[in-house]
């Protein structure tokens, strides 16, 4: 009114009156400004070190938090303290301040804050930043306040589990203001549904802002296996929640009646799934029921079944179904009867989690790639947490069907928490049963006891004998087998490392990446429709980034694969070789050196490349061979110069005069002087001869008894002599110098 009256009194055009409410205004907002100062905030100083000013910020911020102080002030006080050390905590920040007395970051300094007037003569331009209203925000919005490091870390993976709703606002927003409430109830409702929730402050996350592609406040995206969406309806609560459902892939959730039920139960063999049907009365499927479906989908196979429709009326009465309250049935390989049953008129998200994650994998699932093989038979930490793996190599013809189903019959009336059965089929997992049956050939089904021991591949395992038809006296003696497993753990004598397992779900991935190109295709479209050009550049770019990554990489890599290396590079000590690998070898390596004749070198390196490739990715371990025909004279002299080689290797008279040291192995670290030596010990043929460990000593007879044998049999207990050698428990014989490695010199070599 007052203003009013003065524009008819002095005829001033409005455009005028305008500027001059905006003068007002700006010298308020100036003013008011410049009465908050963060030092008098926090207590400190002006030229207070950052550890005062940190001490003083945990003082406040117990004295004044919400939780603690039920002061009505508590909360803006609070948030003031915050904002306050968020400015001083950061030196730029800090520094901006103390010069020209702002606190946005992202105005360059210097410039005055109030450019709301732009090009007057031109045309009148108002931008809401002039006013800069301080706002204080909501204080439960600060647990979802997102940084870059966090969302690239934690939010990026976990959307492959759920999906994501992102608010990116700013704190002089005044559309941000508008749909605040909204967002709240949203919020609440979604929440516990298992939606993450997330807000970006375009202030201070410009770097997360730009990397979602966000460049404008308010924006609301959605986040699902990484993909970013952004939400372009009225800011309603039915058109959030739609969007949300929206983001979620199609195909989650199977609508089952009384037609299709069986065969989607009986598909648990081919998906290698459990089954999850959810009875309920409404016609849909509930969003909370999606959203468990998308968390699990790598592990459960989900079907919806409306009990109002009249084409379900088998299925209620076969399960004895209560239609007065939702009931979730887990199924397993018994397709007639449920493994488990949950029944709650308040289905939560917990309980639902709760019910899957504890029935996520079959009774006796197939190993089909090296995941599941880690989840279901994890390595041995330890002791108590021990885990033995059951493992039934089989076929998938028709002709071994008896066979599976005794073994799963003998699984569910032996499950313990530390035993897990599963199966393999022989043809899709070759590289695998070639490892734990030496390269035999295996047609009749095997049962296999064997617990995994590092992240290499290295197991200890047994073979159960006698194969495995099924039959009764086969099950009583596979229980006889775990028993004593239970009693002596020392069970599994042998050991091995497995390769890792071949992918077979591999063939899908060009399904699944056919269904992620529908997805951004309709994307692309809906960002076309809304013209949202800066919006569209991170999809196009990821979107060019795979079409390079599949024809330019995966296709070339299929018709020029490598071949797969089964060998560990061994070089040979020679005149030239052996000073770089033994006497100037760098500190804290290790060589590796196995002595050899010309007649046993073929079998010799075979073995020993074989029984040492699981220890060749250290990278201070060298492997060498010696020839001892060459080079008859190293060893003697090595071992006459060792003082302590006699006491401590039991050697014998007989044992020095000897000349033979074919399949000795020597770890020699040539910067400390000390040397540790394996002796060859023979298995297999007397159980007798096998009872030598990997350090004995072979008395002349024995030496003369393992003549007949063959000779790559002298290094069959190579691998155990190896892990000693690295945990470090082998004996260290100390030597004062080198031997040459020229026969015709008697002088050492002096490292």
């Amino acid at each position: 009114m007052m203003f009013g009256r003065l524009r008819r009194h002095l005829r001033i055009s409005p455009v005028l009156v305008t500027f001059i409410l905006f003068v007002l205004l700006a010298e308020q907002l100036v003013k008011a400004s410049s009465e908050y100062d963060p030092y008098k905030v926090l207590g400190v100083s002006r030229s207070a070190s950052q550890a005062e000013i940190k001490k003083a910020y945990k003082h406040l911020a117990r004295e004044w938090h919400p939780d603690k102080n039920k002061d009505p002030g508590a909360e803006d006080m609070f948030i003031k303290i915050s904002k306050s050390y968020e400015i001083l905590s950061n030196e730029e920040r800090r520094a901006n301040f103390d010069r020209y007395g702002q606190m946005d970051e992202n105005q360059p300094f210097g410039q005055s804050q109030h450019q709301g007037f732009r090009s007057f003569h031109n045309s009148f331009y108002f931008d809401e930043s002039f006013f800069h209203f301080p706002r204080s925000r909501d204080f439960a919005d600060s647990k979802y306040l997102l940084h870059h490091a966090q969302y690239n870390s934690v939010v990026l993976p976990d959307s492959h589990r759920r999906p994501y709703l992102i608010k990116v606002t700013s704190e002089w927003c005044f559309a941000c203001i508008h749909i605040e409430p909204v967002w709240r109830e949203t919020v609440q409702e979604l929440e516990p549904l298992g939606v993450g929730i997330g807000i970006v402050d375009l202030g201070y996350e410009r770097r997360l802002a730009s990397q979602l592609g966000a460049h404008r406040a308010p924006s609301i995206i959605g986040l699902v296996n990484g993909r970013v969406t952004f939400f372009h309806q009225a800011v309603v609560r039915e058109h959030l929640r739609q969007f949300v459902e929206d983001l979620l892939p199609q195909r989650l959730v199977e609508k089952i009646t009384d037609n299709n039920y069986l065969p989607f139960l009986s598909n648990w063999h081919v998906e290698n799934k459990p089954s999850v049907l959810l009875f309920d009365q409404v016609p849909v499927v509930p969003l909370l029921y999606k959203l468990t479906a998308f968390a699990f989908k790598d592990y459960v196979r989900f079907g919806y079944v409306d009990q109002g429709e009249t084409s379900s009326t088998q299925l209620l009465r076969q399960f004895n179904i209560n239609t007065y309250a939702p009931t979730m049935l887990l199924f397993k390989e018994n397709t007639e009867k449920p493994a488990d049953i949950i029944q709650a008129r308040g289905m939560k998200r917990q309980i639902m989690d709760e019910f899957v994650s504890n029935n996520k994998f079959l009774q006796v699932p197939r190993l089909v790639n090296q995941q599941l093989f880690d989840e279901l038979c994890p390595i041995k930490q330890f002791h108590r947490r021990r885990k033995y793996c059951v493992l039934l190599i089989t076929g998938e013809d028709q002709a071994f069907v008896p066979g599976n189903k005794a073994f799963l019959d003998f699984a569910s009336a032996n499950s313990k928490d530390v035993l897990r059965f599963a199966y393999v089929y022989q043809r899709q997992q070759l590289p695998l049963c070639q490892a734990l049956f030496h390269n035999q050939a295996t047609l009749s089904p095997q049962v296999v006891i064997l617990e995994r021991r590092s992240q290499a591949g290295k197991v200890l395992y047994r073979s159960v004998t006698g194969g495995w038809n099924g039959s009764e006296e086969d099950k009583h003696h596979l229980h006889e087998q775990l028993e004593l497993l239970q009693k002596d753990p020392a069970y599994l004598s042998s050991d091995t490392t497995l390769p890792e397992l071949n992918n077979e779900m591999a063939p899908m991935f060009l399904i699944q990446w056919m269904n992620a190109a529908y997805d951004y295709i309709l994307q692309l479209y809906d960002d076309f429709l809304y013209s949202n050009w800066r919006e569209m550049m991170p999809i196009l770019s990821l979107i060019f980034s795979a079409l390079f990554i599949l024809f330019g990489t995966v296709i070339i890599q299929a018709f020029s694969r490598p071949p797969k290396k089964d060998f560990v590079e061994v070089t040979e000590l020679t005149d030239i070789t052996y000073t770089s690998n033994l006497v100037k070898l760098r500190p804290g390596h290790i060589n590796v050196v196995l002595v050899l004749t010309d007649s046993s070198k073929n079998a010799l390196l075979r073995k020993f490349a074989k029984e040492v490739f699981s220890f060749s990715g250290t990278q201070t371990l060298h492997f060498s061979f010696l020839n001892a025909d060459k080079h008859s004279h190293w060893m003697p002299s090595l071992l006459a110069s060792t003082p302590d080689a006699a006491q401590n290797l039991g050697l014998s008279d007989d044992d020095e005069e000897s000349s033979d040291y074919t399949g000795h192995v020597l770890a020699l670290n040539g910067y400390k002087k000390y040397f540790c030596l394996f002796r060859p010990v023979f298995t297999g043929d007397d159980p007798s001869d096998a009872s030598f460990s990997s350090d004995a000593s072979l008395s002349s007879a024995s030496r003369r008894k393992a003549t007949s044998l063959e000779v790559h049999h002298k290094l069959d207990r190579l691998g155990l002599w190896m892990e000693r050698l690295m945990e470090g428990t082998l004996p260290r014989l100390r030597v004062p110098a080198w031997p040459s490695l020229d026969a015709t010199m008697n002088t050492s070599t002096e490292s």
